[in-house]
């Protein structure tokens, strides 16, 4: 008869965790019935080094020795701790860092996810609110109605170092480390669309719960979060869209002539005659308009910067042919200037002699109607589609055109306007033009003495 297996102390720790893991998304399941998809999407994992939650969007990783003491000493700051973590997930905060400064990002990211905390009308997750908290969320919100990663990493690089220490430590909840290193990378996108999916549901069942969820004050904060993570893309991707397949003289050398081939085989036995194909299919973008909103709230320097963004992802030969269209319209209540560009040497020049004209009212109609003239006109034989970036307050036309059309917003902390049906929206993010300069931060390093974490 076999003997019957004592646990270590280790083992005793991790089934205990894992029970207290279960009994803290429990309570939140409970609590937050329209996040139950999101709240079940990490599985945890036990890493005994950590003193906090961290996950990489695909488990949660805890210590289960640090889980039990908390659960002890602290227990109604695991819920909100381990919600803080999924929020960070469901506002795709991982995957949406680019080349920003990883730990600024990670503190700017903190104070969004804790400001919708201390908003929630939930007991559960209730903690008392400092006056640094308070006087945090006060000056953000003068600066911005939405209080997201990008504008409030922005407001951050103002800061000093030691301000930024202050506010580390204030809002510091989970462990960054394993976020990807690198959020372009195809399998971390393919996580972050895992849950750009998982945030869509999210949003779909805040909408149907009615007033259970919208008794929370920051429901409405909280589904903007989302909508502000959600579909979120560079650029460069994004211009994928208005590619075309085209044929284009090349030679292919992944592809031959099959007559030559069956007639070499036909003739001499096992001898096959290779004839590369001298042409190829290619996805790039051949005509493309480019409307830039010269009203008196745009940024002249935002504008020029988009534009010499543009330029260069176009001149990359992945992206656009040799011998292309690209018109510039800057258009605020009347199209100001009309620029056609026929070849890539153009743009640089385009771009360094760049002047912004316009400065009054934003209507969209006019550059959609002298767009309609040109492709009667026959100047744009080939159009693919049309980019206007603007800040989106203005008229918009009444009808679909017959060709794609993208409104390019740029994230300013204001809620992105709605555009009609037939069009695409993206968001922009000011940093991928215009990057601003991250102060050196000193290590940060957790408290010792756990009594120091927030009571609950």
């Amino acid at each position: 008869m076999s003997e019957k297996h004592v646990q270590t102390q280790a083992e005793w720790e991790e089934t205990m965790a894992q029970k207290v893991f279960a009994a803290v998304r429990g309570d939140l399941y409970l609590a937050l019935p329209y996040m139950n998809a999101a709240l079940c999407a990490l599985s945890p994992i036990s890493k005994p080094s950590l003193r906090s939650f961290a996950t990489d969007g695909a488990v949660l990783y805890f210590a289960p020795s640090w889980l039990l003491r908390i659960y002890r000493s602290n227990r109604k700051y695991l819920p909100r701790a381990y919600l803080h973590s999924v929020l960070h997930c469901v506002f795709r905060h991982l995957w949406l860092r680019g080349d920003r400064d990883p730990v600024l990002w990670g503190i700017a990211c903190d104070i969004c996810v804790e400001n919708v905390l201390d908003h929630l009308n939930i007991t559960a997750l209730k903690r008392s609110v400092g006056w640094l908290r308070q006087k945090t969320y006060a000056d953000l919100a003068q600066r911005f109605r939405l209080l997201s990663a990008g504008p409030v990493y922005r407001e951050l690089c103002t800061l000093d170092a030691e301000e930024l220490t202050r506010l580390h430590q204030e809002f510091y909840c989970d462990d960054h480390s394993s976020w990807p290193k690198d959020p372009d990378a195809p399998s971390a996108q393919m996580q972050g669309k895992r849950w750009e999916q998982l945030g869509r549901e999210t949003q779909l069942s805040m909408q149907q719960g009615g007033s259970r969820a919208s008794d929370a004050e920051a429901a409405t904060a909280l589904e903007a979060q989302v909508q502000a993570g959600r579909g979120r893309k560079l650029y460069r991707d994004f211009l994928r869209r208005f590619a075309v397949w085209r044929e284009e003289p090349h030679l292919d050398l992944d592809e031959f002539d099959l007559g030559y081939y069956s007639y070499g085989l036909r003739t001499y036995g096992n001898m096959p005659l290779i004839e590369p194909l001298e042409t190829r299919e290619s996805k790039r973008v051949r005509d493309l308009v480019i409307v830039l909103d010269t009203s008196e709230s745009t940024s002249g320097d935002l504008v020029k910067a988009f534009l010499k963004e543009t330029f260069a992802i176009l001149k990359t030969t992945e992206t656009f042919f040799v011998h292309c269209r690209i018109l510039v319209l800057q258009c605020d209540d009347a199209v100001r200037s009309e620029t056609l560009l026929s070849d890539l040497n153009a743009l640089d020049r385009y771009a360094s002699d760049f002047v912004l004209k316009g400065g009054g009212g934003t209507d969209f109609r006019p550059a959609f109607t002298r767009i309609d003239e040109l492709r009667k006109l026959g100047t744009l034989r080939d159009l693919q589609g049309v980019l206007y970036f603007t800040d989106g307050k203005g008229i918009y036309p009444a009808r679909r055109p017959p060709y794609d059309v993208a409104f390019l917003f740029l994230d300013t902390g204001e809620p992105v306007p709605d555009v009609p049906p037939w069009a695409m929206r993206l968001t922009l993010e000011p940093d991928e033009f215009i990057k601003p300069q991250a102060p050196k931060l000193p290590d940060f390093t957790l408290p010792d003495d756990l009594d120091e974490l927030p009571q609950l």
